[in-house]
């Protein structure tokens, strides 16, 4: 059994960056920052080349960001990606206009158009946005089977058998056919390095470039990003009047209902 995997990645401000909003209020600002692959998609890389030793194929890598996002694609080039396609948008962040996960994803759709792949991989969620919604978004535009939050993939006769966390230490395994879109968990397993042979070998390999203004055509965007700022910290007294106990009762239901601290 080959497989076509696809695995979406995006590059995401470095975890060690010290993060400042720009002076117009609508993203961060990104002159200084490094950038890195966002992690849950590192774990989706290694389950989709993980998925290829076990059964033969390729993985292909897909990529919506702008031309410092080469830097990211050829990490995962290196890692053991067959190919790679990168949607480019001319910005990064905010004004990439990708903030909005149902218009990223109808583009992440059409360029898939001609590949019908056999699996689609996403990390759960991105370490910017946090949104946790375009894997999902992918497989309703695309009208493919998904499920969230795995563990593990394993083939099972013509499909795949996959494990999925719950709460409370729980997991559920669900058997599924194929084609179908994966989200998967941090953590699920280990991830590998780029050896200096796959970092020679990514400089050789198809990187395929697709304008993001030429997939475009899917209407107004459902979300808008109009300001992000620091959360605002302040003091607040309240008094509680009435008797010590009458007191005590009110002081105790703010802190159980509003503070939730009990």
């Amino acid at each position: 059994m080959s497989m076509k995997i696809v695995v979406a990645i995006k590059q995401v401000p470095s975890r060690d960056s010290q993060l400042k909003v720009n002076a117009s209020g609508t993203w961060i600002e990104e002159a200084d920052l490094a950038w890195e692959i966002n992690e849950p998609d590192a774990y989706a890389l290694e389950a989709g080349l993980q998925l290829r030793e076990k059964l033969a194929g390729e993985v292909v890598v897909l990529c919506a960001g702008p031309e410092s996002a080469s830097q990211t694609i050829r990490e995962a080039l290196a890692k053991g990606a067959d190919r790679a396609i990168h949607i480019e948008a001319f910005h990064k962040g905010a004004a990439a206009g990708f903030t909005d996960p149902l218009a990223l994803a109808r583009v992440m759709a059409k360029a898939l158009e001609s590949e019908k792949p056999d699996l689609i991989l996403t990390g759960l969620q991105s370490d910017d946005l946090g949104y946790g919604q375009t894997g999902v978004i992918l497989a309703e535009v695309m009208g493919l089977p998904h499920a969230t939050i795995i563990m593990n993939v394993e083939p099972s006769g013509n499909g795949i058998k996959v494990k999925r966390e719950l709460e409370d230490g729980w997991f559920q395994q669900v058997e599924m056919p194929l084609p179908a879109l994966l989200t998967i968990q941090s953590g699920a397993t280990k991830l590998r390095y780029a050896t200096l042979m796959g970092i020679k070998k990514a400089k050789t390999k198809e990187v395929k470039r697709v304008a993001a203004s030429e997939l475009t055509g899917s209407g107004n965007p459902s979300i808008r990003l109009d300001r992000i700022y620091l959360p605002v910290k302040a003091k607040h007294s309240q008094i509680f009047d009435g008797s010590p106990k009458e007191a005590a009762t009110k002081l105790v239901e703010k802190l159980r209902f509003e503070a939730r601290v009990l």
